[in-house]
C-alpha cells in the first residue's frame, strides 16, 4: 500500500476519534448552549466530510498524496472543537492537564489553513514541481505553523472568558519578546500563501490542458483561504473578535476546498470551469458591492429616520433591488471579458457570422471554421445530423462522434465517451452537443462552452437543412441515372427473355403449323401429331409469357393489394397488420407497396435469418400510405448502390414518397415506405 493511502487512514481515524471524543464531552459540561452543540456537530460533520473525500479520492488514487492533505484539511475543525470543549468541559468538572493542554493549543487554529497551504503545493499530482523555490516552501509552511503555535503557547497573557481563570502552567516568555515574534511569524504565514500561488502559476504555465483546468477548478476553493484570513482580521478590527464574519469564510474553505479538490482530481471534465470562475467571481463581487450598498444605506437611513425605522428598512431593501440587477449584469459582462474571454470571442464570432449569412456574404457553412479561430482549436469539427440519418457528419460526409446520449431518430444511441460540460470527445475528446427546440441537430468536436453551442444552433440547422437539399438533389440526380440504367437493363432482358423464350416457340410454331398446311393433302405428315406438339408449344409460350409479365407485375395483385400481401405473407414467418377498411389503392402505389414488402421480407429471410416479420399496412392523417416492415434479425443493413434496398428507394421515390431504413445493430431492421395516395 503507498504510504499516501496509509497516512489518509490513519488521519481518518483521528478525525473519528476527535468527533466522537468532542461528541462524547460536550454534554458534560454545564453550560452548554445549543449554539456549542451546534459548533460541536457543524465541525464533525464539515470534518467528515472532507475525510471521506480524501479517503475516496485515496482509494482512486493510492499514490496520490492530495487524498492525504484532504484528510487532514478534515481532521482539522474536529480537532480545534475538541480543544475548546475540553477546556469548557473543565470548567465545571476538572479534567487532567487542562491549563498545560489550553496553554498548548492556544495557537492551534493556525492548523485550519495550513493542510489547505500544502494542497495548493501538491495539487494535482501529489508532487512538488521541480525546482528548490517549491522545496523551500514546503518546509517553511509546517515550520512557520510550528513556530506560531510554541510562541503562542510561550505567550503569558490572561486568557478570553470564560477562560480566564486559567494559568500557565508551562514557561512562559515576555510579552514584549512575544509581540515581536508573532507578529513576524503572521506575515511569514501571508508571505508563504504568496509563495504557494507563485508555485501554482508556475505549474499551471507549465501544465497541460487537464492539468490547467484542474488547475482552475482548485483555485476557485482555495480563494476562500485568504478571504478567511482576511475575514478573520475584519473580525477583530470591526468587532474586538473572530467569531462573526469569519464564518463566512470557513464554510466555503471546509466545504468549498475538498469538494472542488475532489472534483477536480477525479472529473475535471464535469463541468466548464471557465464558466464556473466567471460565475463565482460575479457573484462574489455582486454580494461584496451589495453588502457595502446595504451597510451605507442602512448606516445613512439610521441616521436620518431612526436606527430601528420600517421606512428605512424598506428604503434599503427597495434600494438594494434596484442596484441588484444592472449591477449584477454589467459584473458579469466584466467577469466573462476577463475570465471567460475564449467564450465572449466565440459568441461575438457566431454573431458576426450570422449577420453576414444574412445580408448574403458569407455562407454558413464557414461555421467551423470561424469557430475554429475564435476557440483557437484547430481540430475542431463540426457534425450536422441530417434528417433521418443515424450519424452526425461534417459538411464533406465524414462521420464526426456524438454524445452517447444522443439518439437518432429510429435509431440507437450514437457512440462517443467522456464528457465535459455537458460535452464528450471521441475517446478522449471534448463533443457538445447542439440542440434546437429539444432535439439534437448536431455536436461540435472539441472544447467548446455551451452558450456558443446553443448560439451556433440556427446556424448548424441552416447547415443541416442545406445538406439535406443537397444531399436530395444528388439523389434525385443519382435516382434519374440509375433508373435510366435499370430501364435500359430490363429492356435487354425482356428482348434477350423474348428472343430465347416465347419468340422463338412461336416461331417454331409457326414453321410447324406451315408444314401441316402444305402436307395436309397428301397424307405424307402426321397433322394430329404436328397438331399437338404446335398446341404444347402456344402453352409453352403462354406460361414463358405470363412469367415475364408476373416480373413487371405480380398477377396477385388482381385481387388487391391484401391478398397480395398475405399470399407472401403464407411463404415466409410474416405476420400481416391490416389497418385499411375498403380502401381502394390505385394500380402504381399498390406495385410500389408490394415490392418495398417482397424485397423487404426477402433480405430479412435471406440476410438476415430473422425469426419473425411483421408488415404493418396502414395510412396517416393526410391520406398518405404507410407500409412498415420489422425483423428481429442482426441489423446493420445498409442501402449500398445496386442493391435491392437502393432500388426500392428509387422506385419509392419515382412516386413522390419516401422510404426510410434503420438497422441499428442487435436491434433488427425496420423498412418503412410512405407512399402518397390520393383514392
Amino acid at each position: 500500500m503507498p504510504w499516501p493511502r496509509r497516512l489518509a487512514l490513519f488521519t481518518a481515524l483521528l478525525t473519528a476519534v476527535a468527533i466522537a471524543a468532542g461528541c462524547a464531552l460536550t454534554p458534560l459540561a454545564d453550560d452548554v448552549t445549543a449554539g456549542d452543540v451546534v459548533l460541536v456537530v457543524s465541525a464533525g460533520a464539515v470534518g467528515a466530510f472532507s475525510t471521506c473525500l480524501g479517503l475516496f479520492v485515496s482509494r482512486r488514487r493510492p499514490a496520490n498524496a492530495v487524498g492525504f492533505l484532504l484528510t487532514l484539511v478534515g481532521l482539522a475543525p474536529p480537532l480545534l472543537t475538541l480543544s475548546d470543549t475540553y477546556s469548557r468541559v473543565s470548567l465545571s468538572h476538572p479534567l487532567p492537564g487542562v491549563e498545560a493542554v489550553h496553554q498548548l493549543t492556544d495557537g492551534i487554529w493556525v492548523f485550519l489553513y495550513v493542510p489547505v497551504l500544502l494542497l495548493m503545493l501538491y495539487f494535482p499530482g501529489g508532487r512538488l514541481p521541480p525546482g528548490r523555490f517549491a522545496r523551500a516552501v514546503r518546509y517553511a509552511v509546517p515550520a512557520d505553523m510550528l513556530a506560531f503555535v510554541v510562541a503562542a503557547a510561550l505567550d503569558p497573557s490572561p486568557y478570553d472568558p470564560p477562560f480566564d481563570g486559567y494559568g500557565h502552567p508551562l514557561p512562559t516568555l515576555p510579552p514584549s519578546v512575544i509581540g515581536w515574534v508573532i507578529g513576524p511569524l503572521l506575515a511569514l504565514f501571508m508571505a508563504l500563501l504568496l509563495c504557494s500561488v507563485i508555485v501554482m502559476g508556475r505549474r499551471y504555465r507549465a501544465g497541460d490542458r487537464v492539468e490547467r483546468a484542474q488547475l482552475k477548478w482548485f483555485s476557485l476553493g482555495a480563494l476562500a483561504l485568504p478571504g478567511t484570513l482576511l475575514l478573520c482580521w475584519a473580525d477583530v478590527l470591526l468587532f474586538g473578535e473572530v467569531g462573526t464574519l469569519i464564518w463566512f469564510g470557513l464554510v466555503p474553505l471546509f466545504l468549498g476546498v475538498p469538494a472542488l479538490t475532489a472534483l477536480a482530481i477525479l472529473r475535471h471534465d464535469l463541468y466548464d470551469v471557465d464558466r464556473a470562475t466567471s460565475a463565482v467571481v460575479t457573484w462574489g463581487l455582486v454580494t461584496a458591492g451589495l453588502l457595502a450598498v446595504y451597510s451605507a444605506a442602512s448606516f445613512a437611513g439610521g441616521l436620518a429616520l431612526g436606527k430601528d425605522s420600517a421606512v428605512s428598512a424598506a428604503a434599503v431593501t427597495a434600494l438594494v433591488a434596484a442596484v441588484l440587477v444592472p449591477a449584477k449584469n454589467r459584473v458579469r459582462r466584466w467577469a466573462d471579458r476577463r475570465f471567460y474571454p475564449v467564450r465572449e470571442r466565440a459568441l461575438a464570432a457566431v454573431a458576426a457570422l450570422e449577420r453576414e449569412v444574412h445580408e448574403g456574404r458569407s455562407r454558413p457553412e464557414r461555421l467551423e471554421g470561424v469557430l475554429r479561430e475564435a476557440l483557437r482549436e484547430p481540430a475542431l469539427r463540426v457534425g450536422y445530423l441530417l434528417p433521418g440519418g443515424t450519424r452526425f457528419r461534417d459538411t464533406a460526409g465524414r462521420s464526426v462522434p456524438g454524445p452517447p446520449d444522443v439518439t437518432a431518430p429510429g435509431a440507437g444511441a450514437v457512440t462517443a465517451t467522456g464528457t465535459t460540460a455537458g460535452t464528450t470527445v471521441g475517446t478522449t475528446a471534448w463533443t457538445t452537443e447542439v440542440r434546437l427546440a429539444g432535439r439534437p441537430i448536431g455536436v461540435i468536436e472539441g472544447p467548446c462552452p455551451r452558450e456558443v453551442a446553443a448560439a451556433s444552433a440556427l446556424l448548424v440547422e441552416t447547415v443541416r437543412l442545406r445538406l439535406e437539399l443537397r444531399q436530395a438533389l444528388g439523389d434525385v440526380e443519382a435516382s434519374r441515372g440509375r433508373l435510366l440504367r435499370a430501364g435500359y437493363r430490363e429492356r435487354r432482358r425482356l428482348e434477350r427473355d423474348l428472343h430465347d423464350g416465347a419468340q422463338s416457340r412461336l416461331v417454331s410454331l409457326g414453321m410447324a403449323l406451315r408444314l401441316a398446311q402444305r402436307h395436309l393433302d397428301d397424307g405424307t405428315v402426321d397433322v394430329d401429331g404436328l397438331l399437338d406438339q404446335a398446341v404444347a408449344e402456344l402453352g409453352a409460350a403462354v406460361a414463358e409469357l405470363r412469367e415475364l409479365a408476373h416480373g413487371l407485375r405480380p398477377s396477385s395483385l388482381d385481387d388487391g393489394l391484401g391478398p397480395a400481401l398475405e399470399s407472401l405473407a403464407g411463404r415466409a414467418p410474416v405476420r400481416l397488420d391490416w389497418r385499411l377498411d375498403g380502401r381502394v389503392i390505385p394500380d402504381d402505389i399498390a406495385t410500389t407497396a408490394y415490392f418495398v414488402a417482397s424485397e423487404a421480407v426477402t433480405n430479412a429471410v435471406k440476410h438476415a435469418a430473422a425469426g419473425l416479420i411483421g408488415i404493418v399496412v396502414g395510412e396517416d392523417e393526410e391520406g398518405a400510405l404507410h407500409v412498415t416492415v420489422r425483423d428481429d434479425g442482426p441489423g446493420g443493413a445498409e442501402p449500398r448502390t445496386g442493391s435491392g434496398l437502393a432500388g426500392l428507394k428509387d422506385r419509392v421515390a419515382a412516386l413522390g414518397g419516401r422510404l426510410h431504413i434503420s438497422s441499428t445493430p442487435g436491434g433488427g431492421t425496420t423498412v418503412e415506405a410512405v407512399l402518397p395516395c390520393a383514392s
